[in-house]
């Protein structure tokens, strides 16, 4: 389709659609995963604020498709080891897995190529020891800071999820799960605002326009004449849509097979947290606005589940996974690993880098300090100190990401030599 220049100001007008190729949870596809331009010094100068494109939520400028984010992100300052709380403690050989599949993406990127090679070097089971050392030889921290300059923040939990399903419809597998419509029209925009490269504008055709595509609530009210495929029927509706927000899962079929399905695309309209509306409503305190505690009002009001779960006007589409041990596919395009994978705002941290996470488990003050790897984001993780920290796949980590609503810091390691810019 061509879309006439003359057109853009108002598309641009109409419509709420720029945002990274998203879901609630999971809000980049993998051929959107981009590494945050980087400059190779030496000496190491001091870093300054990381000049960004902006991810706005919602667009009404006079004449560009420009607006200023929803949460301002943050920056990157230089930091020692000894700034690092429980650096020498962390069981830290369990995070290789997951950094060597960092390197599948980062080793593209000439800064990342040599620390790259040199973990080759070492093999897959370095011991504990081995692995402080390639770090610390070859790295050096920058803690994260908020655009206010502090040094804490959000720290919350996601998983892969498990839900029941059928292939075929039926009384009980009544709720579609869609593939992409045939309908939606995505957009690059770096062709005319390069500054907006991350960015796509979705939407769909109505006469010579592009309007905004249809809402959640558009989406349902169409039923069978949705133009879009469906690749199983779920059980429970709750738990679809809380599978729309984690991005990725497993639908156990009837005869006990598993259908492993992933993010494929999203509506662009923004997420809207159906937990804060039903503390709004007052159906909710705020302490037990947690996924089971939305799971558990939903159950006990199904007259007005279809109310609640229209408030988010975001939708999310899938695709078929080939059904395999590893993990979920992330932003950066590999698989997750349990408990070592975050996801993080890439206009702060760059995606695939090593981040050392301290801060608590779930509803406790035990600590969790761990070496992770930066290979996911979300619409919903926005600012400088933010991350979600995957648990992994099934109920018990389902209990323990639900749950996971912590303070926490973070700190980047870049490369000896390399510098945020």
């Amino acid at each position: 389709m061509f879309l006439r220049l003359s057109v853009w100001p108002r598309v641009v007008g109409l419509c709420v659609l720029l945002s990274a190729c998203a879901t609630e949870r999971v809000a980049d596809c993998p051929p959107c995963a981009q590494v945050p331009p980087v400059t190779q010094s030496t000496p190491v100068p001091a870093p300054a604020p990381a000049p960004v494109a902006p991810k706005p939520q919602a667009v009404t400028p006079p004449s560009a498709p420009v607006a200023s984010p929803a949460v301002a992100p943050g920056r990157l300052v230089a930091a020692r080891w000894t700034d690092l709380p429980g650096w020498n403690a962390d069981a830290m050989e369990a995070a290789w897995p997951a950094w060597q599949r960092s390197c599948r993406v980062l080793r593209k990127e000439a800064a990342w190529a040599g620390v790259c090679a040199q973990a080759d070097a070492l093999g897959d089971a370095p011991p504990r020891a081995m692995v402080r050392q390639f770090f610390d030889r070859n790295f050096r921290p920058w803690q994260v800071r908020n655009a206010d300059s502090s040094a804490n923040g959000l720290v919350t939990g996601y998983y892969e999820p498990l839900i029941r399903g059928s292939l075929d419809r039926n009384a009980q597998h009544a709720w579609p799960i869609h593939g992409v419509p045939q309908d939606m029209v995505s957009v690059e925009l770096a062709g005319i605002y390069p500054e907006l490269k991350p960015l796509r504008l979705r939407g769909r055709v109505e006469g010579n326009r592009l309007v905004p595509y249809w809402t959640r609530r558009e989406v349902s009210a169409q039923g069978e004449a949705f133009p879009a495929p469906v690749l199983a029927w779920a059980d429970d509706p709750i738990a679809l849509f809380f599978l729309q927000v984690q991005g990725s899962g497993r639908v156990e079929l009837p005869d006990g097979s598993y259908l492993r399905i992933g993010y494929a695309d999203q509506n662009g309209h923004p997420y809207k947290s159906i937990g804060k509306w039903l503390v709004e409503q007052g159906e909710l305190k705020l302490s037990d606005a947690s996924m089971q505690g939305i799971q558990r009002w939903a159950r006990t009001h199904p007259a007005r589940l279809r109310e609640l779960l229209d408030q988010n006007p975001s939708y999310v589409f899938f695709r078929p996974l080939p059904d395999n041990n590893d993990g979920p596919i992330g932003a950066l395009g590999v698989p997750l690993v349990a408990e070592r994978s975050i996801a993080v705002d890439r206009q702060t941290v760059p995606l695939g880098a090593p981040v050392f996470l301290d801060t608590t488990r779930p509803n406790t003050n035990q600590p969790l300090r761990h070496l992770v790897m930066a290979q996911d984001t979300g619409s919903a993780i926005r600012g400088g100190v933010r991350a979600d920290f995957f648990w992994g796949f099934g109920d018990a980590a389902g209990a323990e990401a639900g749950r996971m609503k912590q303070n926490g810091a973070m700190w980047v390691l870049l490369p000896k030599g390399l510098a945020p810019r």
